[in-house]
């Protein structure tokens, strides 16, 4: 099979949410020395992009959204094993970071793939899950330490609760503490200038990217 072909497979596999397919594809195009984060990329991620998009039209229902999840999360698995193996490790973490879909929203797909690309760049990520309380990213990032706190929305209407963890860091004194990031499909580079984060991310895979520029930018 070429390239392509694995890739609409692999593709077909998740929507189709067939595991054993999917995981055998992907033992497959690692075999074939095509890069974990290319599959990533340009296969996992834009599929669970369209299938939660499918389920906001309720084109799709809550079985074959979670089947779909399940399939991308193990086939994920192999690959950031794969990608952990093979990576130079670091004598440190780069920077802790605190993750989470904001209040009100229940999406966590496009969330786990950002957990998997910092990750793999180098942070030690906490994942406080979905639906999290403004506060509670504050309170955790205090707890751990952390460097960085980013923020999904994967709706319109809990847009605001990520500024809502902006309006509450500035409240209490502690703005200048943290590097705030935000991502999700609603959102943009001009949102995130309106409600003064510090980095915004068009997609998953370029979290960790982002949160590396912005950490160096931090250091110097």
């Amino acid at each position: 099979m070429t390239l392509e072909s694995l890739f609409e497979a692999l593709k077909r596999s998740v929507e189709e949410f067939k595991l054993e397919e999917a995981k055998n594809i992907t033992k497959e195009l690692l075999k074939a020395k095509v890069d974990p984060l290319k599959v990533i990329n340009d296969v996992l991620g834009p599929t669970m992009e369209e299938v939660g998009e499918k389920f906001d039209k309720m084109e799709i229902f809550l079985p074959e959204l979670m089947g779909a999840a399940e399939v991308m999360k193990e086939t994920t698995a192999i690959l950031t094993t794969h990608l952990k193996e093979s990576a130079i490790e670091h004598p440190k973490p780069k920077g802790k970071v605190i993750l989470g879909t904001v209040h009100g929203d229940i999406h966590e797909i496009g969330k786990d793939i950002v957990k998997i690309m910092l990750e793999v760049s180098g942070f030690e990520v906490f994942d406080l899950g979905r639906d999290v309380p403004s506060i509670q990213f504050i309170e955790r990032a205090e707890e751990v330490g952390a460097d960085i706190i980013a923020l999904s929305a994967l709706m319109t209407t809990t847009m605001g609760s990520q500024k809502e963890v902006i309006e509450l860091l500035e409240a209490l004194g502690k703005r200048e503490n943290f590097i705030v990031i935000i991502g999700g499909a609603p959102t943009s580079e001009t949102w995130q200038k309106e409600i003064g984060a510090d980095g915004w991310t068009e997609t998953a895979g370029g979290a960790g990217k982002l949160a590396t520029k912005l950490i160096e930018g931090k250091v110097k």
